[in-house]
C-alpha cells in the first residue's frame, strides 16, 4: 500500500492582495526582509529531514519484509528458533560487506533477503581495484565467521546442541561462499589473485553439481559461467588491466587471508558437527 501526504500550500499559491482593511506597514521591515532567507531555510531543513526519515523508514521495512519472509520459508525446513538464528547469521554476513564498503566510501543499499538463496547488498558505486573489492568480498565471511564462532561459544558453554548446529551452518555458509567463482564471495577475492582461479571455481563447482545435482548450485553455476564469459572478453580493455594491476604485497595479503579464512572455517566446522543419533 502506497503512502503519500498531500502537497503544503504557501504564500505564492494564493493571490497578492485580499479586500479588506488596508494593513500598516511594519514598523521594522529590515527585520522581515532578513528573517525570509531563514524560513525557507528551516522550511527546506524540515522537508529534508522528513524525506530522509522515510527514506530509512522504507529501508527498514523492506530488509525486515524479506527477513520475515525468509525466516518463514526456513521455518518450513528447520522450525521457527533455527530459521530465526540462521537469517540473522545471514545478516552479520551481509553487514561485514556493507562495513568494508562504506569504509572505502561506497555506499550501499539495505539487505535484502531471498529465500533458499540468501541475502545480498547492492553497492551504489565500484572499488578501485580488484584489490579493494576482495577487501569487500572478504569483509563479508570474516564478520560472518565471527558471528557464527560467537554463536558456537555460547552454544558450548550453555550446552545448547541447536545452537552448535547454527554455528556449523553458519561456518558452512560462510565456506561455501568462498569458492573461487563469481558471483560468490570468493570470486571476487580470488581476482585479485589471477583470473584463472574462476576456471578452477567453474570446474569444481560443475563436478560438485554433478555428484550434488541441486537448483541452486545450477544457478550459481550458471550465473557464474556467464559473468566469467563477460569478463574473459573484456581482458584486453585497458580499463579492465587497470582494474586487475594488483601489487605483489596486496596479491600475498589476500591469498593468507583467504587460505587462511577457509582452513579455519574446515576446522570449525569440524569441531562444532553433532554426529546425528539414528
Amino acid at each position: 500500500m502506497s503512502q503519500y501526504t498531500t502537497p503544503e500550500r504557501d504564500a505564492a499559491d494564493y493571490p497578492p492582495y485580499e479586500l479588506g482593511p488596508v494593513r500598516p506597514e511594519p514598523r521594522f521591515p529590515f527585520l522581515r526582509k532578513l528573517a525570509a532567507p531563514l524560513i525557507v531555510v528551516g522550511a527546506f531543513l524540515a522537508k529534508f529531514k522528513f524525506i530522509l526519515f522515510a527514506i530509512f523508514k522504507l529501508k527498514v521495512i523492506t530488509t525486515s519484509a524479506t527477513m520475515l519472509v525468509s525466516i518463514g520459508a526456513y521455518t518450513l525446513l528447520w522450525g521457527w528458533k533455527f530459521a530465526v538464528g540462521f537469517v540473522l547469521l545471514l545478516l552479520v554476513h551481509e553487514l561485514g560487506h556493507a562495513l568494508e564498503a562504506r569504509r572505502q566510501g561506497i555506499p550501499v543499499s539495505a539487505p535484502l533477503f531471498i529465500p533458499f538463496l540468501g541475502a545480498l547488498i547492492a553497492m551504489k558505486g565500484l572499488p578501485k581495484d580488484a584489490w579493494k573489492e576482495a577487501q569487500i568480498a572478504l569483509a563479508g565471511p570474516i564478520v560472518g565467521s565471527l558471528g557464527a564462532a560467537a554463536v558456537w561459544a555460547y552454544g558450548e558453554a550453555t550446552d545448547n546442541n541447536l545452537l552448535i548446529a547454527l554455528a556449523f551452518t553458519g561456518f558452512f555458509l560462510n565456506l561455501f561462499n568462498l569458492l573461487p567463482i563469481v558471483p560468490l564471495d570468493g570470486g571476487r577475492a580470488v581476482a585479485a589473485l589471477h583470473p584463472a582461479f574462476w576456471f578452477v571455481g567453474l570446474v569444481g563447482l560443475a563436478a560438485l553439481t554433478f555428484v550434488y545435482p541441486n537448483p541452486i548450485l545450477i544457478l550459481i553455476l550458471v550465473v557464474g559461467g556467464l559473468e566469467l564469459w563477460n569478463r574473459w572478453r573484456a581482458r584486453g580493455a585497458p580499463e579492465y588491466e587497470a582494474y586487475y594491476s594488483v601489487r605483489p604485497w596486496q596479491r600475498v595479503v589476500v591469498a593468507v587471508v583467504y587460505v587462511g579464512l577457509a582452513a579455519a572455517l574446515g576446522l570449525a566446522m569440524s569441531a562444532s558437527h553433532i554426529e546425528r543419533d539414528i
